[in-house]
């Protein structure tokens, strides 16, 4: 460790000097830090979420049980909103280790673990092991990556691709002298392209040629022929076909119409693959006019200033950023500019497009690069120790302000589960971070445990800030930021209940074979289907995710309607029914109150039966507990 934080001299390279490497331990270092952060946070509970984690596990699932990778299937409607390589390798995970919540997190961990190494080889190469080192360390200690990698989103993914795809552009187009090989790098560049499609679209296309063409604009190489003949752009382009075109194509031929160029659309139109995949989620999309519209936005300049909070605690080093040099005269100055127009596009990109919190995240790395200079001390030292003494009284605030809380909610009951103590605000839950709105002071008290262990965290950092000297300092900030994480981990379990519905799952596994029914749609109940691997009639569900894909000829016919329901419901066969309840009274009223047996309850959702003992036989009550609701 003592390596890590004083070794000078040869070890290091400057802005024009050749590279060297420092110890292994460095690697090491931030290898472990990383399987602590993101393996250890996938080994154990929480459970799957409802909504998209849970609904991208299912996926994975199907196509094992199908046969079909071409198109993927949830509760048998096409699922086309996205790429398909996230399930693929979420797929193929099942077929190693077998169908767990646990192994459904396995690329995510990894596609994480491997973004923080690639950003600290880029950043060793481009200013030097030790700025590399502290490169990768912020990316992996910042809050925004730890945060959306709980979920099973692809962007961890693209964020990867983008920054291989940016080092592998610098590297082909570096001095012959000092890069003899750019062909190789085109080649890696044009792979990294197709990938990155078959991630999540066209958008790992639009950031790493938007980014590049800014670049080369400002760098005057846009139009010099020596530029592209260093890129191999028609190899490129051949490599790049080969790995993107034919998942497209073969989705194509199999969900006609193939070419539509309709740029609106509503309920019960159905134009086939082409036009929902490249107009609606592309184009459409980008114009914030597609149709269903299940997503939320978040205003611009909250989309812009969030990113403070998700490259905490480094982003407090971010001003010093503004004070080096963006000359692109040295390798060091053409990796720097290069990280502003990557970062700065895909602000921009979004600035004019709809956008979720997480939209950001492949322009972490770009800015990881430049704080792993700020923290080697490539800025002036001034604004970096003013921003380790903010850093300081931020941790130390956090501190005192959660010892605070655990004073307050001391004696604090808890019965049951933290549900009970939520507030819910729906409208909000198309936002990755919409349940933050539920909290309450109440509900803390259910947080004792995370809480203790933030606080924990908060001292250790304090107390590293303001005692320790040197570069120290920010090993003593990354052990917050690992211990804050854990706590975090610790308070998702608590929410276990109410974010996911496994004990739902686990009610029904143990009760009698019957027709499960849903009340509304798949995402809010996609952890019961996940668990218990069911399919589900969905009781007016014809919205949002699977709409449009239940228009699709070869679609299932599980929607219902409430009629249908009643018929079901009402009939001699056995019937469950996972309801939020909330919506109990509805239900009661359709089917009538004595036809209602309680089965299994868990974070305000509910399973009931149309028959006592089916009930009785899939909960924890006796038989006496089970008459009905009222």
């Amino acid at each position: 460790m003592k390596e890590i934080t004083e070794q000078k001299g040869p070890a290091e390279r400057g802005d024009s000097g050749k590279i060297s490497t420092l110890s292994p331990r460095h690697d090491l270092v931030l290898l472990v830090v990383s399987v602590i952060v993101f393996f250890g946070c996938i080994v154990s509970p929480p459970g799957l979420m409802d909504d998209v984690d849970a609904s991208h596990g299912q996926i994975a699932r199907n196509m094992i049980q199908s046969g079909d990778w071409v198109i993927p299937h949830l509760d048998g409607v096409p699922y086309i909103e996205k790429a398909p390589l996230p399930y693929w390798l979420i797929a193929i995970c099942y077929l190693i280790l077998g169908v767990h919540d646990w192994v459904a997190r396995v690329p995510t961990a990894l596609a994480a673990i491997l973004l923080c190494w690639v950003t600290a080889r880029y950043g060793r190469w481009a200013f030097g092991a030790r700025a590399g080192f502290y490169a990768g360390l912020s990316l992996v200690t910042c809050v925004g990556l730890f945060l959306f990698t709980r979920v099973l989103i692809p962007d961890v993914m693209v964020a990867l691709t983008v920054c291989v795809g940016f080092m592998s552009f610098q590297r082909a187009l570096d001095p012959e002298e000092d890069e003899p090989h750019s062909r190789r790098w085109a080649a890696l560049l044009a792979v990294v392209l197709g990938i990155g499609v078959l991630l999540k679209g066209l958008i790992a296309l639009v950031f790493l040629v938007g980014g590049a063409l800014v670049y080369l604009a400002l760098t005057r190489q846009l139009f010099l022929r020596n530029t592209w003949r260093r890129l191999h752009v028609v190899s490129g382009a051949f490599i790049f076909l080969v790995i993107a075109a034919p998942w497209h194509i073969m989705a194509t031929l199999r969900m006609p119409p193939y070419f539509d160029f309709t740029l609106h659309s509503g309920p019960g139109e159905y134009h086939g693959f082409f036009w929902f995949y490249f107009i609606n989620e592309h184009l459409l999309r980008f114009l914030n006019l597609r149709y269903p519209r299940d997503y939320n936005t978040v205003p611009r300049l909250v989309f812009w200033l969030l990113n403070l909070v998700w490259l905490f605690p480094w982003s407090v080093y971010l001003p010093a950023a503004t004070r080096m040099s963006y000359k692109p005269v040295d390798r060091a100055g053409r990796a720097r500019l290069l990280a502003l127009c990557w970062a700065g596009f895909v602000l921009l990109f979004f600035t004019f497009s709809t956008t979720q919190e997480y939209y950001s995240m492949p322009m972490y790395p770009a800015l990881a690069l430049l704080l792993g200079c700020v923290i080697n001390g490539e800025s002036k030292e001034k604004w970096v120790v003013a921003g380790t003494r903010l850093l300081g009284l931020i941790a130390t605030v956090a501190a005192v302000v959660v010892a605070t809380t655990l004073f307050m909610v001391r004696n604090a009951p808890t019965p049951g589960d933290i549900s009970n103590a939520l507030r819910q605000h729906p409208d909000a839950y198309t936002l990755a971070l919409g349940h933050m709105g539920d909290l309450t002071l109440q509900s803390l008290a259910y947080l004792r445990a995370p809480l203790f262990l933030a606080g924990v965290a908060f001292l250790v950092g304090a107390a590293g800030i303001w005692l320790l000297r040197g570069r120290r300092v920010f090993l003593a900030i990354a052990a917050m930021m690992v211990l804050f994480f854990h706590a975090s981990r610790l308070a998702l379990v608590v929410f276990d209940p109410y974010l996911s519905s496994q004990p739902l799952a686990e009610a029904l596994r143990r009760a009698p074979q019957g027709r499960l029914i849903v009340d509304g749609a798949y995402y809010p109940f996609a952890s019961v289907l996940f668990y218990a691997d069911r399919s589900a009639l969905l009781l007016n569900g014809r919205i949002n995710n699977l709409e449009y894909g239940s228009y699709a000829p070869d679609a299932k016919p599980v929607f219902i309607d409430d009629a249908e329901f009643v018929k079901s419901w009402l009939g001699a066969d056995t019937c469950y029914l996972v309801a939020d309840s909330t919506e109990l009274a509805r239900i009661g009223s359709l089917v009538g109150p004595r036809s209602l047996h309680l089965m299994a309850e868990s974070g305000g959702k509910l399973i009931l039966s149309n028959s006592l003992s089916a009930a009785v036989a899939g909960g924890s009550y006796k038989v006496e507990s089970k008459r009905a609701l009222w």
